[in-house]
């Protein structure tokens, strides 16, 4: 049996896994029932290894840039750049199409700027994967999650487990 179908449609089944995979990454754990934990561990571990297998492929771009100085006299200014290889830029459009999207809220008394400065990437999640969870992975071979069992659910007695980033 390769696939489980959760008695779901294959439509819903997809965006549930597609939601759970996003909220696993970006809270690192999540309480589901065992069957659905045992579903979305393999998904969750072939993004993670994407991630882990990319997330170096960059180059350093320095860049000669005219601007004006204070005395609005032209001066010319290196800039650097990190710039993915088209290889990273393959498995971050990958891992993009895969997960959802997280609108952040703005926090009680945050001001604008800085909003604005903490979420300035488009996908959160997809940062928090490549800049956080990779580099924290690096030396391993798989095995990124663990799943535990919490005992029967109170309402139908349905097995429940707690999934979690390693």
């Amino acid at each position: 049996m390769p696939n489980r179908k959760l008695n779901k449609p294959t439509d819903q089944r997809d965006a549930m896994f597609r939601n759970m995979a996003t909220a696993l990454l970006w809270n690192g754990k999540l309480v589901t029932t065992e069957t659905r934990a045992k579903e979305l561990r393999p998904i969750v571990e072939k993004l993670i290894a994407l991630a882990v297998a990319e997330y170096k492929n960059t180059e350093t771009v320095t860049k000669t840039v005219k601007t004006l100085n204070d005395k609005k006299q032209e001066v010319e200014v290196e800039k650097t750049s990190n710039k993915d290889l088209p290889s990273k830029l393959h498995a971050r459009k990958l891992i993009m199409a895969y997960l959802y999207n997280i609108t952040e809220v703005q926090q009680h008394k945050e001001k604008k700027a800085d909003f604005r400065a903490r979420t300035a990437a488009n996908y959160p999640v997809v940062e928090k994967l490549f800049n956080e969870l990779a580099p924290k992975y690096e030396g391993r071979n798989g095995g990124y999650t663990r799943i535990m069992k919490l005992g029967p659910r109170r309402g139908d007695a349905a097995e429940m487990a707690l999934i979690e980033l390693i």
